[in-house]
């Protein structure tokens, strides 16, 4: 059972919310953040990355960017920004990239079912990274990014889903990168619709965001006793039939003190090693090598992963068959040698890397499946580093989630 609850939203006038909405703090640094915001003073990310409003030698954890954050996110309430809706509710955010469309509930949902392992997860978290969510979130008493959920589709939600998008959008803008936003409020009586379809669905699953769901299960913890909305934390949910997972793949600096011809001869030992012209991979267990201005093609040996949730994904067989072995990469997630470059920028990307010489090697991977993800995640097992890249990222601002409604 999932229990949804229905919130009043603060957002934008429809005027303001393609000037609002911002990329999630967690893709940009300050730098970016800096340029992306400059000159815009209703850019969200004077709320999730406050540092942009304060000198640039200034340290993004440091205190003052914290209350910062605070003092803008009630700036933006003053001028009228940001608007809390009157009554409680869900709303849908669809999103469109190319010919790709998803549409999400935006609800919040049960620190306590995150606690319970309902919620359920397929990465760890970094202590830091918790550290730096819980305070910004504590400090603004409020959730202003949502959580990336998904969920196994149900027609009897659908059917309310396209009720409410055939009506008139409240937001419907394209970004700068090209990707189209619309939104939609909802009625007491489709809200109440969904929230009783969702006591139905046994499980969620969390897509992007595994930071800010640890961060607001602190949150909720430090304030236990308060009468506030921090036992349930902001998400945007969608059917997992609907989303898209992009190549994550891999570029390393050096060939661990190896030859090119020692270094081809060692990567076949556990794989089929291909000349090919084309580098993306057109199926599980096949992958791209960009080396020495060319591709290959690897096809991993049968017999060379375990039949398991984590030792049949394709980034598993690449660790545990070249990158550890061959190339001495043995925690992807701490060597400085390795990068991970998501799918979306391409596999020219990767080229030049290699050709400049930034990298000796480039691994282009085959997408996660939504099918992976979701039977790991119900056998709770973890994903290896950077297994998923979710394309397109969530709008920022669009939706905050304050605790004293």
């Amino acid at each position: 059972m999932s229990h949804l609850r229905p919130f009043k939203a603060l957002r934008p006038p429809k005027s303001l919310a393609p000037s609002v909405a911002a990329p999630p703090y967690d893709v940009v640094n300050s730098q970016e953040a800096r340029a992306q915001s400059h000159g815009n003073p209703d850019s969200f990310f004077r709320v999730s990355r406050p540092e942009v409003d304060l000198p640039p030698q200034i340290d993004e954890h440091a205190d003052v960017v914290y209350q910062k954050g605070r003092e803008n996110l009630q700036e933006f309430m003053n001028r009228k920004v940001l608007v809390a809706d009157a009554a409680p509710g869900f709303y849908l955010y669809r999103q469109r990239m190319g010919s790709h469309e998803q549409t999400g509930i935006v609800a919040t949902v049960s620190v306590a079912e995150y606690e319970q392992g309902l919620i359920k997860k397929h990465e760890l978290t970094r202590k830091d990274k918790e550290d730096d969510r819980a305070k910004h979130v504590d400090m603004l008493s409020a959730n202003d990014e949502p959580v990336f959920l998904a969920y196994r589709g149900m027609p009897a939600i659908d059917e309310v889903v396209a009720q409410v998008s055939a009506g008139p959008a409240e937001y419907d803008f394209t970004s700068a990168d090209g990707i189209g936003h619309s939104a939609w409020t909802m009625n007491a009586e489709q809200t109440r619709a969904l929230q009783a379809l969702f006591e139905q669905v046994p499980s969620l699953y969390i897509a992007d965001g595994h930071h800010r769901s640890a961060a607001a299960a602190r949150v909720s913890e430090k304030r236990k006793g308060e009468k506030s909305g921090h036992d349930h934390f902001l998400a945007v949910l969608f059917p997992q039939e609907q989303l898209r997972i992009l190549d994550y793949n891999r570029v390393v600096r050096d060939l661990n003190g190896l030859s090119l011809a020692d270094f081809l001869e060692r990567v076949g030992q556990s794989f089929t090693v291909e000349a090919t012209q084309e580098g993306k991979p057109g199926e599980r267990h096949h992958f791209g090598m960009y080396l020495g201005g060319r591709w290959y093609r690897l096809i991993a040996k049968p017999g060379t992963w375990p039949e398991t949730p984590v030792g049949a994904l394709d980034v598993s067989i690449l660790q545990q068959n070249l990158l550890g072995p061959v190339l001495g990469i043995k925690d992807p997630r701490t060597d400085k040698r390795i990068d991970f470059v998501g799918g979306v920028r391409g596999l020219k990307v990767l080229e030049r890397k290699v050709d400049m010489r930034e990298a000796a090697v480039a691994f282009a991977m085959f997408p996660t499946s939504m099918g992976e993800l979701c039977t790991l995640a119900d056998a709770g097992e973890i994903m290896p580093p950077k297994s998923t890249w979710f394309e397109p990222k969530l709008r920022s601002g669009l939706f905050v989630h304050r605790f004293e409604e």
